[in-house]
């Protein structure tokens, strides 16, 4: 029984390199092999950096997902910030013309504020945060559809856009590759999202204070924490880099959606933090497993994809891993 234990709290404490490991493995095996090669075309850079640059958004959402979730909370919101900051970045350059740098900064400001308020009302009113964010969750995505008048945002679709025909220069810079491994612009922000935020929490007094606030709230609060003023910043940088996704998604559609843009990704930005180990208690976790979780998924549904599963089943997979990457976590308290 003892030994059994001992395999679960392993299990618990490595299951995002496990899971990981695991799934690749996978892929090599059922991907289909190059003519040219004889290999797994899954051990393709050019596979490998295609499910980077698909994926790259969850992993933006899941990046500032992991700061709320180690510090307690949940982000429901996310989805919705997405939508409404890919709608409001698309009708900034297509609609008012505005240069490119301009509409990122006031669409990211702008996501940020909504964080913001989340994290406001949480911390100074005591909301439960799956209360908070999903009353945010309508209000982005109704705003979404104010703001664009309820159709997609793109070139030519009313008279008086700035943009009548073609795309913005921006869009295709953003999906085209570089010279850095060929990876695209998207792809990059996702990477540096997880490193940044990984260096916030690794290396500033902000992220040992948001395990502390995870792991103990009332604890870190008699120890002299500003749990409040902690809780509102790690909201405000969730919805910052929900903004950052809004603006890849709407480069990389060539539109911004109101209606069906990040519609139920935080479900996939919970996922990814889960299954690479953070926990929903709060308290445990890390940038490098909520890179790891992401790859999962993405590998997952790269698999599934090739294989000519349907959404449905996929859906569901992803579902079961999420609850049996809960059920380790609660293995490991008893």
């Amino acid at each position: 029984m003892d030994m059994i234990r001992s395999i679960i709290d392993a299990a618990g404490r490595f299951r995002g390199v496990l899971a990981f490991a695991i799934v690749f493995i996978l892929g090599v095996i059922f991907s289909p092999v190059s003519y040219r090669t004889g290999h797994s075309t899954f051990l393709n850079w050019s596979t490998q950096n295609d499910i980077l640059f698909e994926y790259a958004e969850y992993g933006i959402l899941a990046a500032g997902m992991t700061l709320v979730i180690i510090s307690g909370g949940i982000d429901l919101s996310v989805g919705s910030v997405l939508g409404f900051s890919a709608t409001l970045f698309a009708l900034l350059l297509v609609g008012y013309g505005w240069s490119a740098s301009a509409a990122a900064v006031f669409t990211t400001l702008t996501a940020a504020v909504m964080g913001a308020v989340n994290g406001f009302i949480i911390a100074r009113f005591k909301m439960q945060p799956f209360v908070a964010t999903l009353g945010m969750m309508l209000i982005a995505r109704g705003a979404a559809k104010w703001i664009s008048g309820g159709i997609k945002v793109q070139p030519g679709a009313r008279e008086w856009y700035a943009i009548k025909s073609g795309n913005p220069h921006i869009f295709d810079w953003m999906t085209s590759q570089t010279a850095l491994l060929n990876l695209r612009p998207i792809t990059l922000v996702f990477i540096a999202s997880i490193v940044i935020l990984w260096i916030v929490l690794r290396f500033t007094r902000f992220g040992r204070y948001i395990y502390a606030i995870g792991g103990n709230e009332e604890a870190a609060r008699l120890s002299g924490i500003r749990v409040g003023s902690v809780k509102l910043v790690a909201y405000t940088l969730c919805g910052i880099t929900a903004g950052l996704a809004g603006i890849c998604n709407a480069c990389r559609v060539t539109l911004g959606d109101p209606g069906e843009a990040g519609m139920t990704y935080e479900l996939d930005a919970i996922a990814a933090v889960v299954i690479g180990g953070t926990s929903l208690s709060g308290g445990k976790g890390g940038m490098f497993f909520t890179f790891l979780g992401t790859l999962i998924i993405a590998y997952i549904s790269k698999i599934l994809s090739l294989q000519g599963i349907e959404e449905a089943p996929r859906l569901m997979i992803r579902g079961a891993l999420i609850i049996i990457a809960v059920l380790i976590q609660q293995s490991r308290k008893e």
